[in-house]
């Protein structure tokens, strides 16, 4: 099974394939551009590189979110074109989750937080056993605060990745005495050939979509939705 990877979730814009069990090739920068800018040409690079015929994948997965609005939507927007134009199947797969998968096989919980501001995180709670990804808390949006409470009532090693850490480390390691370890540079972002790993499980399961049906996943409100609720709410 051969499945294109895209993840435009946060600041990383990134792309792979990968051919069973196998990683292909994979793209990634984290920089500040518009995934806009940069997706497209990063996708015809590797397609390039590899000299990938396209007629043969079987699927295309996408970070469907949460995480930036900007960013989800330029990447749906993308893999939506891509597979509609390839006539392809779409995986949509939780961003946390692909997060998470960064760290096949530890031993610790593995806790995934992306700064949603106000001192909010996008975060879950996931687990390995039997070399099989476990979902202990689903993805969710909540005050850091909150989190650190219940990482704490588990009373376990937990392992923290996404780009919340430098926001939010110093307070975790306050709260969190002794238990609190935080992913290397190069497993700490969001990476394509994770979500294509995890698209090719979710394939074999039968989670994929039409690429007309699958839809990104926010969690919450924009901010410009929430600041016009409260304006509306002042008149």
């Amino acid at each position: 099974m051969k499945i294109l990877g895209f993840d435009s979730s946060g600041m990383v814009a990134s792309v792979a394939i990968a051919c069973d069990d196998i990683l292909v090739a994979e793209y990634s920068v984290n920089y500040k551009k518009t995934h806009s800018q940069t997706l497209l040409p990063m996708f015809d690079a590797v397609v390039s590189m590899t000299e990938l015929d396209l007629d043969s994948v079987d699927g295309i997965a996408v970070a469907a979110g949460p995480g930036s609005f900007t960013g989800l939507r330029i990447g749906m927007s993308t893999v939506k074109g891509l597979g509609l134009a390839l006539d392809k199947p779409v995986v949509a797969v939780p961003t946390c989750h692909a997060l998470a998968y960064n760290l096949w096989g530890s031993d610790k919980l593995i806790c995934p937080i992306l700064d949603a501001r106000r001192s909010q995180v996008y975060t879950a709670l996931y687990e390995f056993k039997d070399e099989e990804m476990i979902t202990i808390k689903e993805q969710d949006a909540m005050d850091i605060n909150d989190l650190i409470d219940i990482i704490n009532n588990l009373d376990r090693d937990v392992i923290f990745v996404g780009d919340g850490i430098p926001v939010f480390k110093e307070r975790i390691e306050e709260k969190i005495k002794n238990k609190a370890y935080f992913a290397p540079a190069h497993l700490n972002r969001q990476r394509a050939g994770s979500v294509a790993a995890l698209g090719m499980i979710y394939m074999k399961e039968g989670k994929a979509e039409s690429a007309d049906d699958v839809k990104p996943v926010y969690l919450r409100k924009s901010q410009a939705e929430r600041e016009r609720e409260e304006k509306d709410g002042r008149r």
